[in-house]
């Protein structure tokens, strides 16, 4: 399958192309900065929240002969902006990356959502399995996690509108390993994600579909079931690291929500 991936040269992106190629995916790369040094793929110097460029992506790979047949959107500011910041960041990019896709018959995108679209959700809120599910109602806990919401919903309109798949995959803590007590439960290791963007990219026909991106974490404060349904099985485990973590006063706090740090007073701040 030939894959677009944005922000190819981000944190996530570094460890998704490399897998995805080895997973036998053709990749095409797209990132606001150039190619790495010593990187091979096709690559599109682009911003993605500029619709007439990423059309132009698009219309280029055709015309060479390798057309697109999926996009998997890891672009986007990792931090808290302004309002306007993190619509266009997150929300406009994922719109004009849909546009583009119909227009060319593109019909599958895995986009890299985030915790932070349900953060606000108390911890006392989980089920009775002690996790939050995907049906739980959105509840942002940031300008970050309301743009990551919007974007859900334009994923959501066009799966609806047009037939795309589009597996929104709310990311927890991407990260080499754990070294905070929340990320015993919120962590995602490289090879889990890898194993679930592949399993979002080659699922069957899923509709608009959301899952948690975590990995199999013993203290998980999310449900799994919706990614397993979809063929992700992670293989890691935070507990693996439990010894090594040592208690801080911030802890209790930032497991009152499960947004954690971004859901406290710190990174409250006016829209405009």
């Amino acid at each position: 399958m030939r894959v677009l991936v944005t922000g190819a040269a981000g944190s996530l992106g570094r460890v998704v192309v490399p897998g995805l190629t080895a997973a036998g995916h053709d990749v095409v790369g797209l990132d606001r900065s150039p190619a790495p040094a010593g990187e091979d793929l096709p690559w599109h110097t682009v911003d993605c929240a500029d619709p007439d460029a990423v059309a132009a992506v698009f219309a280029l790979q055709a015309d060479a002969g390798a057309p697109l047949a999926a996009v998997v959107h890891l672009a986007g500011n990792p931090g808290e902006g302004s309002l306007a910041e993190s619509l266009t960041s997150h929300t406009v990019t994922t719109a004009a990356l849909l546009d583009a896709m119909v227009a060319h018959h593109v019909d599958r995108i895995v986009y890299a959502s985030s915790n932070h679209a349900v953060g606000g959700t108390p911890r006392s809120a989980a089920g009775p399995e002690g996790v939050v599910g995907v049906g739980t109602a959105p509840r942002p806990d940031t300008f970050y996690g309301a743009a990551k919401v919007a974007a859900e919903a334009v994923l959501s309109l066009y799966a609806d509108r047009y037939g795309i798949d589009a597996v929104a995959c709310r990311i927890g803590s991407f990260l080499e390993q754990p070294t905070t007590v929340r990320h015993l439960a919120t962590w995602l290791s490289p090879a889990d994600c890898v194993r679930m963007v592949e399993a979002s990219l080659t699922a069957t026909a899923p509709g608009y579909a959301v899952l948690y991106g975590i990995s199999a974490n013993t203290r998980a404060w999310w449900d799994l079931e919706a990614g397993r349904a979809l063929g992700y099985h992670p293989a890691d485990d935070s507990e693996a690291w439990a010894d090594q973590i040592a208690d801080r006063a911030e802890d209790e706090v930032e497991a009152a929500r499960v947004g954690g740090p971004f859901a406290t007073e710190e990174f409250w701040r006016p829209a405009f």
